[in-house]
């Protein structure tokens, strides 16, 4: 019967010692791998896409200039900016319009507007994103604190944040340079200070949503401390908003350093500075000497168009 079925009394090799058949697993991935090449991938293509992007060309291109000029304004002109101009014949020129001699012209006491321009890059590039980081770095911590804990903690910071920012921005940064000086860490600390409540407010509503989520769940029930639990596991998945809120920050950092400059609180008068040189040379424009307070103010927008565009095409791209 068996021949029958197996003729030639063949032995199948499948059927034969099937308990020593040995198959062959998938090798083991290593859990944190996946999700780190995601990331990757991610950064890559939102690398490419803001390449890809000519609003963050262009905003890029600008705000390279202007930190060109602030670094090394000796490579885009030799005048000095305190002092006035005189040419090979002896010709002062002082209130004289834009042309060959003087491109942006002079001011009322000769000094070249264009290097006052470029030289004036310095103060605000050497201020404003520094006191942005700040801003950015504290409102991160209070954010966290507030949308962990809620609770009490929220409770307390919130209403010290919402005094702060009923008051105006402005007035309170003079009160401030009043009492403590008009230094540069001065101004750098006053004006980070004014934007933290900013910054935390943003943090804390990205910290609410990040805590109710799984992974935040899981590391509370293997029991990581809180510390833990805000800086390795929460402030990673937030970064991409204090990217965005640092660059929208500098764009607020120049407009209000600029408007303290223009009104006489940040130091020496007769410094090249954009604020300074439009404050000393506003009243010129009804007498039609338009020049020595036009370009001040064009640095000034076209340096914060550049930061914004940067802004808008980060938000765009971190959120694709």
């Amino acid at each position: 019967m068996s021949d029958l079925v197996n003729p030639g009394n063949e032995v199948n090799p499948a059927n034969e010692n099937d308990d020593e058949i040995e198959v062959e697993e998938p090798e083991a991935v290593p859990v944190a791998t996946a999700p780190a090449q995601d990331r990757q991938t991610v950064r890559k293509e939102q690398r490419r896409q803001l390449l890809r992007d000519p609003s963050f060309i262009i905003g890029f291109s600008i705000v390279l200039l202007w930190i060109l000029c602030a670094v090394f304004p000796g490579l885009l002109t030799t005048r000095s900016p305190d002092v006035g101009v005189t040419l090979a014949d002896g010709t002062f020129l002082a209130r004289s319009s834009p042309g060959a001699d003087a491109w942006f012209g002079t001011d009322g006491i000769g000094r070249d507007v264009f290097s006052r321009v470029i030289y004036g890059a310095r103060s605000v590039l050497t201020t404003a994103p520094v006191a942005a980081a700040l801003a950015v770095a504290a409102g991160a911590f209070l954010g966290l604190l507030m949308g962990y804990f809620r609770g009490w903690v929220d409770e307390v910071i919130s209403r010290i944040s919402e005094a702060f920012l009923s008051l105006p921005v402005v007035l309170l940064a003079i009160m401030v340079l009043v009492v403590f000086g008009s230094s540069n860490l001065v101004i750098i600390l006053t004006v980070a200070g004014l934007f933290t409540p900013v910054v935390a407010r943003t943090v804390r509503s990205a910290v609410l949503a990040e805590a109710q989520l799984d992974y935040v769940t899981s590391a509370k029930l293997r029991g990581e401390p809180s510390w833990f639990v805000m800086s390795r596991e929460i402030l990673p998945n937030i970064t991409n908003i204090l990217v965005v809120e640092f660059t929208v920050r500098v764009a607020y950092a120049i407009f209000t350093i600029a408007t303290l400059a223009f009104l006489g609180f940040t130091g020496d008068a007769l410094r090249a500075d954009w604020g300074n040189d439009i404050a000393n040379t506003y009243t010129l424009i009804q007498a039609g000497q338009w020049w020595p307070t036009i370009f001040p103010s064009l640095a000034i927008a076209a340096l914060v168009i550049g930061v914004n565009l940067i802004a808008d095409s980060l938000d765009k791209a971190l959120k694709s």
